[in-house]
């Protein structure tokens, strides 16, 4: 017999049991939710770029002007003019609404856009030298990001590539012996990510210019970066696309989405002729941009008729320019919201980078805020804040998390320092 008070052993088992059944299904509810939410989110999302790297390719290259964003937004709800002209009633044509503003800003004869600089590379060689040989220097032989290499693109377009000089030397009459018959064009590519530097020689393009206009071969210049932007020293050693159009190139190629601080495009700037076999190419159809990055390019691009209002409003600029006492200020911001927070925070120096690979050997030195990540690691600090929402991306030197204001504007730095004093709490 039981004592008084003594509950039957079955009774407590089953009360156990329940017990156990009710957090396991807790849990289980809990993981199903957090998975319908994930679900539920789309997977590309904003995220807060706390790296200093301003032209991060990952994260989307160039934010946009704010203008940039109404346009794209007010063509994007709704129909628009891309390919009609309100005048006559008729079809237009959508590179209206930017050939006469590239034109402006770089010299050109004429103008063409298309979805990005590898497409206006491709559509160049296809339109120019199609079934015959491009000359390319050695050392400009470059792979251009996600194993897409300059080979490869002349031999998409068609043509044959012919390689002259050495990886770090070449000169003009390396390029004069390449050129016969079989020429179609002599190509400069702009190695963008990488320099060779010490025992080097290249040709400039003024002189490959006057060698095209001696043989009749045309010149194709991918610049690249498309640093177009007046009166920003950190440009300057990037390639000036209205020296290359003003030499005499028949087709210059750059990125919108890159030093330029626009959508992703190709812009192709050059005289009349070429530019309109690139129009009538084939391929031009098929590359071609469309309306959103085509309303946000224009914007962009009227902005960089004042190079005042481009330095302030273009988010790349921006950054470019910023001085150190305004990066000390938000980085001070970055630091007082964490300490208040309770983290572990102070103000250093370090240096951001320009990334995409433009000015790789600059270094932009300036003040950032760095975090110890108490007793978890760096690397589970830093998980944790990817896993936010928005997710913030951080770097990471020295086993602390470093905030770099450069890439930040306030109301990001508040939000960054918010997410990282949640991340440093215990879960």
């Amino acid at each position: 017999m039981l004592a008084a008070g003594t509950k039957p052993a079955t009774e407590d088992s089953a009360r156990d049991s329940l017990a156990g059944f009710e957090s396991a299904l807790d849990a289980l509810t809990a993981n199903a939710r957090a998975r319908a939410e994930a679900a539920s989110r789309p997977s590309l999302r904003p995220v807060l770029n706390a790296t200093g790297v301003i032209v991060h390719t990952n994260l989307g290259r160039a934010p946009l002007a704010r203008a940039a964003i109404e346009a794209a937004a007010a063509v994007g709800g709704g129909y628009s003019t891309l390919e009609y002209d309100v005048v006559s009633g008729a079809r237009g044509s959508r590179q209206a609404h930017v050939e006469g503003l590239v034109r402006e800003l770089t010299g050109a004869e004429a103008a063409l856009v298309v979805n990005n600089c590898a497409a206006a590379a491709l559509l160049a060689a296809s339109a120019l030298a199609a079934g015959r040989e491009i000359v390319v220097s050695r050392g400009q032989l470059v792979e251009i990001g996600g194993s897409f290499r300059v080979p490869d693109v002349v031999e998409a377009s068609g043509a044959r590539l012919a390689e002259v000089g050495t990886t770090n030397r070449t000169r003009l009459g390396d390029y004069e012996r390449a050129i016969g018959p079989e020429t179609g064009a002599l190509m400069r590519v702009h190695p963008s990510n990488f320099r060779t530097v010490g025992f080097v020689e290249e040709v400039g393009i003024e002189e490959l210019c006057e060698l095209g206009r001696r043989s009749g071969v045309p010149i194709i210049d991918d610049a690249g970066s498309g640093a177009l932007a007046r009166g920003i020293e950190a440009l300057r050693d990037e390639p000036d696309v209205r020296r290359s159009v003003a030499a005499g190139s028949a087709v210059v190629c750059f990125s919108a989405d890159k030093l330029l601080g626009g959508p992703q495009a190709g812009v192709m700037a050059g005289t009349a002729a070429a530019i309109e076999r690139c129009r009538s190419h084939p391929l031009a159809r098929a590359l071609r941009i469309d309306k959103l990055s085509l309303a946000a390019l224009e914007a962009t691009l009227r902005l960089l008729r004042d190079p005042d209002a481009a330095a302030r409003e273009v988010p790349v600029l921006a950054m470019l320019t910023a001085s150190d006492e305004e990066l000390g200020e938000r980085a001070e911001r970055l630091r007082a919201a964490l300490a208040a927070g309770g983290a572990d925070a102070r103000v250093e120096r370090a240096e951001a980078r320009v990334g995409g690979g433009a000015l790789p050997l600059l270094e932009l030195e300036g003040p950032v805020c760095a975090v110890s990540p108490r007793g978890m690691g760096v690397d589970e600090l830093a998980a944790r804040l990817r896993a936010g929402e928005p997710p913030t991306v951080a770097r990471l030197a020295g086993g602390r998390l470093l905030l770099d204001p450069r890439t930040l504007d306030d109301a990001g730095a508040d939000a960054v320092a918010a997410a990282t004093i949640a991340a440093l709490a215990p879960q």
